[in-house]
């Protein structure tokens, strides 16, 4: 392993399909564990493009991909939040967590075993490395692609949902703390511009640009993306929840090994 300082854990899919949560979640089960979240990178609202007559929040072309590269090359150097980040995201309301309490209690239990003496995780728990799970839409996009993103990241989930239950998640949401104030979803904006945004920046991750069908395996493995692929589409989080942590649990385990 070389000299590094943070493993820095992708989580990417739809707006509302669970990965602030599921982030939450991992931070409060993984010790040494901090949160970056791709929407501390908007720009101005002013700076953004009009589609169908709206701001549109949610394209590549709204986030400052420069500065969300800069902030995760911080994060393997130095292995702390990038200071220069002041984050508005954690102002935002989520909802109420539905994975159970059991389910969380076990996960941290087994966590925590993981890591003793004798155990996988204990040559991790040894080290210094602390944990970084970026929270964003649009990870794996081409447009972060070309902006360096994904290469920076050691590990990459992709959480996928319905059309129905994401427009149903996003517009029970009051809305959003920006840099300006406070922005909330007008009439017909998750049917307009945030569904056929995601389908258009992420159709190549499925057979026949399917987002609701099946992934493509081969591209998933060229891409080293990681997914409940034989789950169904809207897969219970505290379902998620135990496969992401088995999940980084496993990858922590390569990356220490050197593999």
């Amino acid at each position: 392993m070389e000299d590094r300082k943070a493993v820095i854990v992708g989580i990417s899919g739809a707006s509302s399909s669970g990965k602030t949560t599921l982030a939450r979640l991992l931070r409060d089960v993984f010790p040494n564990t901090f949160i970056l979240h791709e929407d501390d990178f908007y720009k101005p609202e002013t700076e953004l493009p009009l589609t169908e007559g709206f701001r549109d929040w949610d394209c590549a072309e709204a986030i400052s991909i420069p500065d969300l590269t800069r902030a995760l090359s911080h994060i393997r150097a130095h292995g702390t939040f990038p200071p220069f980040v002041d984050s508005k995201e954690d102002q935002n309301s989520i909802g109420t967590n539905p994975v159970p309490s059991p389910t969380i209690q076990a996960a941290r239990a087994k966590v925590a075993t993981w890591q003793q003496p004798g155990h996988p995780g204990h040559a991790v728990s040894t080290t210094n490395l602390r944990i970084c799970l970026v929270d964003g839409f649009l990870l794996y996009s081409d447009a972060m692609e070309a902006g360096g993103v994904p290469s920076q990241l050691d590990a990459k989930l992709f959480l996928r949902v319905s059309r129905e239950r994401a427009t149903g998640r996003r517009e029970r949401r009051d809305g959003y703390v920006t840099l300006e104030g406070f922005w909330a979803d007008p009439p017909g904006y998750v049917d307009r511009v945030v569904w056929p945004n995601y389908v258009a920046a992420h159709a190549w991750l499925f057979e026949g640009g399917d987002v609701e069908g099946r992934f493509d395996g081969g591209v998933l493995r060229e891409k080293g993306i990681l997914a409940q692929g034989d789950k169904g589409v809207d897969v219970d989080l505290a379902v998620t929840f135990e496969w992401a942590v088995d999940t980084v649990m496993r990858r922590l385990e390569e990356i220490v090994g050197g593999r």
